[in-house]
């Protein structure tokens, strides 16, 4: 009679012992928070990325952009300065300050421009800025940049 030998394989077998959460947000794709109040430049920022195989979160204020950082754990956001309720300066500055979120990198999408836009948008920490307009390809290389796609 051959002999037949079966080896169960458990997750901590591997040396990685995660949960089923963190195997389901391993094999899904990175998530892209959008925050912008204008909603043309919404739906063209995340159809670019969704078309790019990133998930995205979209809404149009601060306060709801910081309650999905919380709760939903986007690994990039992209944010405009001008929004209703808490700007995306405010907004930036109480991300990075909180321990919860401060990993969380942020591209400022703006049409404040100047010098010292750009450098107030770094002093509050995000870790890039793009002026509006802009190009799709240009925005799409950012991302990719601070959140590559592992396919």
């Amino acid at each position: 009679m051959p002999q037949t030998s079966t080896t169960d394989i458990m997750f901590s077998d591997a040396g990685m012992p995660w949960s089923a959460d963190e195997w389901a947000m391993a094999l899904q794709p990175p998530t892209v928070l959008i925050a912008d109040d204008d909603e043309g430049t919404r739906d063209l920022i995340a159809f670019k990325l969704r078309a790019a195989g990133y998930r995205t979160l979209e809404t149009d204020n601060g306060r709801t952009a910081m309650s999905l950082a919380v709760n939903e754990r986007p690994q990039l956001i992209l944010l405009d300065i001008s929004m209703p309720g808490l700007d995306g300066l405010g907004f930036c500055y109480e991300l990075h300050s909180s321990p919860q979120t401060a990993d969380i990198p942020v591209i400022i999408v703006s049409g404040r421009s100047t010098p010292a836009d750009v450098d107030l948008g770094h002093i509050v920490g995000a870790e890039d800025y793009l002026a509006k307009p802009f190009s799709p390809a240009e925005l799409l290389r950012r991302v990719q940049r601070l959140l590559p796609l592992h396919h």
